[in-house]
């Protein structure tokens, strides 16, 4: 196995209502308090979110979400050597934080939500992180037929990289994110999990995000899922990080830095003493 190690990518959400940690930085001083535990942890980039996009969360005003985001990015920037990415599917939201600094729009819809995503992206020269999504979920079985998930979730993507080359964007400027959890069951997310090489074939480099996510409760805890807390879900979360190394990741996103940290330097370990 070749080692390559992948970004981390650590989740600060200024938000009140997000799956696992809502309300936690939910002000400027415990947003940043966080993102320095963050870097403090190893996180290569710090990705701020303004919205829930946990599965039935309710919409936020764009004027809102952007003045959650927008002080927090700026506070970064002007402290902490990292990279910043802005967790959204709104076009004026990724405007207004590339304008204060980041350097990454990550669009969990890719592009679907808001297709004039893509041209702020192409605008600003900023990266652009393209997840797999079907619409906002409000229970629709429609969402989760597949022929073939590992195969339809890459053409799905490949349509939306397309139209993202289309607007202007430069491919070197484009990772691609599978959207677990995203319109996808449990089976479904360990399915696309296994079978990343059908992504690795569309030549662009492949973030997951993984972290905390009711496939991985799935495992750990399969006759009751929403009792495994954080602790139990950021190990597992670490183990799979461990066991995806083989596929170079461009990155992976995650809530405990640490333990994603600890499990890319055993890898890291690991290959040193075969290389030996």
């Amino acid at each position: 196995m070749s080692f390559h190690r992948p970004l981390i990518m650590g989740v600060l959400n200024v938000t009140p209502d997000s799956f696992s940690d809502g309300g936690q930085h939910d002000t400027l001083e415990t947003a940043l308090d966080h993102a320095r535990v963050l870097a403090i942890g190893g996180a290569d980039i710090i990705d701020v979110g303004g919205e829930s996009t946990r599965p039935g969360a309710e919409r936020v005003p764009i004027q809102e979400e952007i003045a959650r985001v927008v002080p927090i990015i700026r506070a970064i920037k002007a402290e902490l050597d990292v990279l910043v990415s802005i967790d959204t599917m709104n076009a004026l939201t990724a405007r207004a934080a590339v304008e204060a600094g980041a350097d990454i729009i990550n669009d969990v819809s890719g592009g679907l939500a808001d297709s004039e995503i893509f041209r702020v992206a192409a605008e600003s020269g900023a990266t652009i992180v393209i997840s797999h999504w079907r619409g906002h979920d409000r229970g629709a079985a429609s969402q989760h037929e597949y022929e073939d998930i590992a195969k339809d979730v890459s053409a799905e993507l490949q349509l939306q990289v397309d139209k993202a080359i289309s607007a202007g964007i430069h491919r070197d400027k484009i990772v691609i994110d599978p959207g677990l959890g995203f319109a996808k069951d449990l089976k479904q997310n360990w399915e696309l999990v296994a079978r990343l090489d059908e992504l690795e074939s569309l030549g662009l480099p492949i973030l997951v995000g993984a972290s905390r996510k009711r496939f991985i409760a799935g495992a750990i805890a399969p006759e009751a899922p929403s009792e495994a807390d954080n602790g139990r879900r950021d190990l597992a979360t670490a183990v799979l990080t461990a066991l995806l190394m083989q596929r170079k990741l461009w990155g992976v996103r995650v809530h405990n830095v640490v333990a994603t940290e600890d499990a890319i330097s055993i890898v890291s370990a690991l290959h040193q003493a075969k290389e030996a």
